[in-house]
């Protein structure tokens, strides 16, 4: 087959997939709300298994609940991997994530259609957990996958609302029998939105990923003492607020002082006992560094520790911090790169090579098999958010190089 010879995508089927599945969690006023194992996630994953089962695939689902379909290959080789994560932050949008996984269902079905098989299986994959929002680390499920953390322990994780991952996997149905980290995979491509500004700023169609930057998230929890606004002289105070303030703004001058890629996010602040009239005793807040050279990045966590610790010490506070999750760069494999750069050449699509700023279950694949990923524009640079939109030709675009980079990675001898 020739790139004149492939199959086209149906775009309008797979624009109707997406808005269907975001009708699944949907927010008043546009947007999803699909916290991972929520009963929301539980529905989209019944949608989504019932949509592989339809195009005569093979669904494994595994005991972290990751969804492995697979679709049959000329021969019995391990599959290559398409794949991403259907649920979202509280306040997302339709296209992160879902794109990648039903983009990769299109592929399947525009396959199915044309009556066509790959020498090499293909499999489209959803990952549980991949946003973090819920249970801590990110990429949860894909972790799992790769034996990158222990299932027990992913199990045990707690949820920001109290119950477990293992609790809430029973409870939607979805703890599966299969083992984890199987099949193993060939090789993996996801298709996702860039969730940045700058393909559309330079007017670029498809970004070709050469890798992700390395992510680090940090849980400080300050106690002071609660005490009367009113009363308690200045001096005399041990405010967790004020040193929680303090390591916020540390850390946004901490992203500009080094520069370059190195970037600072203060996410979540929760104050107690969360009164206007009562200096805060406790503040637990969230610092997510990240940097493409995990030697800055390094720097930049040994910074921020340092700053924190004395900046309490100073208010007579006591300070802990807890890793939540920690990233190092990945730079992904030139067999998968150089197709997507190849296969949008041959579409005739303008590119531009780039590094994903935000975490993606690719970089964890990384870890076991040659794997990549292919942008397309966001709107305005937004993501996690419920005006994140990208334009009907991207998405299709985007999904045809995807068909075209599986079929010559499937097909290779």
């Amino acid at each position: 087959m020739t790139e004149t010879t492939f199959p086209r995508i149906h775009a309008e089927r797979l624009l109707a997939s997406l808005q269907a599945l975001g009708q699944l969690g949907a927010l008043p006023g546009g947007g999803v709300n699909r916290l991972a194992l929520t009963d929301a996630d539980r529905m989209s994953r019944d949608w989504t298994v019932q949509r592989m089962r339809a195009l005569g695939m093979e669904v494994h689902i595994d005991a972290i609940g990751n969804g492995i379909a697979i679709y049959p290959g000329q021969e019995e080789r391990p599959p290559v991997m398409m794949g991403s994560h259907i649920d979202t932050v509280r306040t997302g949008g339709l296209y992160d994530g879902n794109y990648g996984v039903l983009a990769g269902l299109e592929v399947i079905a525009t396959l199915h259609d044309a009556g066509l098989r790959t020498r090499r299986p293909l499999a489209v994959a959803f990952f549980t957990n991949e946003e973090g929002a819920r249970f801590q680390p990110d990429m949860l499920g894909s972790l799992v996958y790769v034996g990158g953390l222990p299932l027990a322990e992913a199990l045990a994780t707690q949820g920001i609302d109290g119950p477990t991952v293992g609790e809430e996997l029973s409870r939607i149905g979805y703890a599966g029998p299969a083992p984890v980290g199987m099949p193993q995979v060939d090789s993996y491509v996801e298709l996702h939105i860039e969730q940045g500004p700058v393909l559309e700023q330079q007017g670029k169609q498809i970004g070709i990923v050469e890798g992700v930057q390395g992510i680090a998230w940090t849980e400080f929890t300050l106690e002071g003492v609660s005490n009367h606004a009113g009363t308690t002289p200045m001096a005399m105070r041990h405010d967790a607020g004020l040193v929680a303030s303090r390591i916020a703004v540390f850390a946004r001058e901490l992203a500009l002082r080094l520069g370059g890629r190195q970037l600072a996010t203060v996410g979540r602040m929760e104050f107690r006992p969360d009164l206007v009239n009562v200096v805060p005793n406790q503040v637990v807040f969230t610092v997510d560094l990240r940097n493409t050279d995990d030697m800055l990045l390094q720097q930049a966590e040994t910074e921020l520790r340092a700053f924190a610790a004395q900046a309490a010490k100073a208010e007579g506070v006591q300070c802990r911090a807890r890793q939540l999750a920690r990233f190092a760069p990945v730079a992904f494999d030139p067999l998968v790169v150089e197709q997507v750069a190849l296969q949008a050449a041959a579409l005739g699509l303008s590119t531009l090579r780039l590094p994903s700023g935000a975490g993606h279950d690719a970089q964890i694949l990384a870890r076991v098999c040659p794997a990549g990923m292919i942008f397309v524009p966001s709107a305005g640079g937004l993501s996690h958010n419920v005006r994140e939109y990208t334009a009907p030709q991207d998405l299709a675009q985007g999904a045809q190089v995807l068909l075209q980079v599986v079929w010559q990675l499937a097909n290779r001898p």
